[in-house]
């Protein structure tokens, strides 16, 4: 009875936090500008379960592919155990879903065979990232925190798939020799072959064995459901709706600003009449461009806590590849970073509390220069993530609110300006630069 007590506690405790948690994201993210993504949901749905469900932009890279599927699968359906576990641990029960009879083992060999694969999987993706050192995972933006996560996580997946099985083999070897709490309940595929390694204990070692595997595999679950959100993995729940309202349009394609569109049309034809959604004062255009993390719209702040940091989009970037300082990745965890400084320090000091700080003291210009809007870390990210268009609102403002930009951007826009043209010829000389 005081087992259950203190289980449901930590429950609730548990459940209180993750809450806590996931306002303070969303919070974070209703920071960024609105923006109205309501339009062809059909086509959405579908895209949600072809990239975040299926999988398909995994498949690129087949051994990253195949292991995170066996991470994905695995933890789908382990967490059906899950409820076992809690179930048992609020009532008291002992694997309360044994009335299922025949299919009972069946469906517990087919945990243990994920959690093994689970186990295999992170295993590989710590040699990948520790023994052979991808070049990815040592990019210059991943610094001890970003890779020590990544660790963390595997680690504790390992051990907590571990105490599922070790949990098992106790138990079904008190199940083996008429223990009355552990009434038999048929072999279970995997855990059966392990208990050679706990034959030699006694009844009483055999309980506390189980008893800690169970405790550790529901504690670890709790402090993991609550790491999450401070970390990379909080993925595993953005994923679906970052897919959901990614972009269905062409990539790369910059959104108008009605007031300024409205300017170019008055200038190339004076007669012309103001539409009325096109109108603006400058009050209403405010800023151009993204000068800190809250210029920036609700999804492109979806877009930075959905990230993964597997570097699949910097490992397609071709200024990066030729030695640029750009990486796509850095620019989404620089984002992700600020606005959760922001969000602290409003949080602390009020809602229109400024700490002076703002996103190019971590982006600088020679990386948002570097990008060539090609859109390779667009179409390479698994869960439709666009640092393209991040770049391209801070692209504006160094633009149209600094006039900072490189001499050869510099240098067309005054030849468009002054001639009509990106080159120095006007369009009356047309066929001198023309040809």
């Amino acid at each position: 009875m005081i087992a259950n007590f203190i289980f449901s506690l930590l429950l609730i405790a548990a459940a209180w936090l993750f809450t806590k948690n996931i306002q303070r994201i969303a919070g974070n993210i209703k920071l960024g500008k609105p923006v109205q993504i309501d339009d062809n949901k059909g086509q959405r749905w579908k895209n949600m379960f072809r990239v975040a469900i299926g999988q398909s932009k995994m498949t690129t890279r087949p051994i990253s592919a195949i292991m995170h599927l066996f991470v994905y699968v695995g933890f789908i359906v382990i967490n059906i155990e899950m409820i076992e576990i809690l179930v048992d641990g609020i009532l008291g029960t002992h694997r309360i879903l044994a009335f299922l009879g025949s299919i009972y083992p069946i469906l517990i060999s087919v945990f243990e065979i994920f959690a093994v694969l689970v186990i295999l999987a992170c295993v590989v993706f710590l040699v990948r990232r520790n023994v052979i050192r991808l070049r990815r995972f040592w990019n210059r933006e991943m610094t001890s925190w970003p890779r020590s996560d990544a660790n963390i996580i595997l680690i504790t997946e390992i051990l907590l798939m571990t105490s599922i099985l070790v949990m098992n083999a106790a138990d079904g070897l008190l199940q083996s020799r008429g223990n009355e709490y552990y009434a038999a309940m048929g072999s279970f595929l995997i855990s059966d072959l392990m208990q050679p390694l706990f034959a030699g204990m006694s009844d009483g070692g055999l309980i506390i064995l189980e008893r800690a595997g169970w405790w550790f595999h529901i504690i670890g679950v709790l402090i993991f459901l609550n790491y999450i959100p401070y970390s990379k993995h909080f993925h595993v729940f953005l994923s679906f709706p970052n897919v959901y309202y990614s972009k269905l349009g062409p990539l790369g394609k910059m959104p108008n600003m009605p007031a300024i569109t409205n300017e170019v049309k008055m200038m190339l034809d004076p007669d012309a009449a103001l539409q009325p959604e096109a109108s603006g004062s400058e009050e209403e255009i405010g800023q151009f461009g993204a000068k800190d993390a809250t210029d920036l719209n609700w999804k492109q702040l979806m877009d930075a806590y959905t990230c993964t940091e597997c570097g699949r989009c910097t490992s397609a970037c071709p200024a990066n590849i030729t030695g640029k300082k750009l990486s796509p990745r850095k620019i989404v965890m620089d984002v992700r970073d600020r606005i959760e400084e922001v969000g602290k320090y409003i949080r602390k000091h009020g809602k229109d509390a400024e700490d002076g700080q703002t996103l190019f003291d971590r982006i600088k210009d020679e990386e948002l220069w570097a990008c060539t809007t090609c859109n390779a870390c667009v179409q390479e990210c698994p869960v439709n993530i666009d640092p393209l268009a991040i770049i391209l609102e801070l692209r504006r403002y160094l633009v149209m609110e600094k006039a900072s930009a490189p001499g050869e951007i510099n240098a067309t826009f005054s030849n468009i300006e002054n001639n009509g043209a990106p080159w120095q010829f006007s369009n009356e000389d047309r066929l001198q630069w023309a040809g």
